[in-house]
Order: C-alpha cells, then structure tokens, then sequence
C-alpha cells in the first residue's frame, strides 16, 4: 500500500471531503502553499495550532573539506526552511 500523499492526491482528498471539485480543490492547495512559501521568503513564521511551525533556519558560513582534493575550502552562510511539529502531531504518529 502506497502512503505518499503527493499534492494531488491532498486535493483530491480535500475535493472528497468538502464536496468540491477537483479544480477548486487544488487551488486552495495551491492558495496554502504559496502563502507558506511568501511568508518564509520575507522571513516570516508560519504556526499552524496542532499541526507545527514553519521557519527559516539561517546556516552561517563555515570552512567545509572539499572531499576530492581534501583541501579546506570556505562554505558560504545560507538559509533553509525548516519545520517543527506540533505536539499534537508528534503523538498523531506514535
């Protein structure tokens, strides 16, 4: 049994569920991503009660090892989107 809930199959559970279409479905998946997506890019926080926050961890830079020539060679600072679930969500999956 395949678990992987992809974007379309979200939107299909959600057109099921709410008795909408397909099409509506996934534009109000499409609507949550893209505000997710906005608010991490301006370097905001989103936190869903229940479900988890969403943030952007920033990674300063640091001095890596090239793993060919085992030289030293300088890793630039960086950011990435990170998420931390919510109690709710880790008992969820126990």
């Amino acid at each position: 049994m395949n678990n992987t809930l992809n974007k379309k199959a979200l939107a299909e559970a959600i057109a099921e569920k709410l008795d909408i279409t397909k099409k509506d479905a996934m534009a109000a998946v499409e609507t949550v991503f893209d505000a997710i997506s906005d608010a991490l890019a301006n370097d905001g926080k989103v936190d869903i009660s229940g479900f988890g926050k969403f943030e952007v961890k920033e990674r300063p830079a640091r001095q890596g090892i090239n793993p060919k020539t085992k030289e030293p060679m300088p890793i630039a600072a960086s950011k990435a989107p990170r998420f931390k679930p919510a109690k709710a969500l880790k008992d969820a999956v126990k």
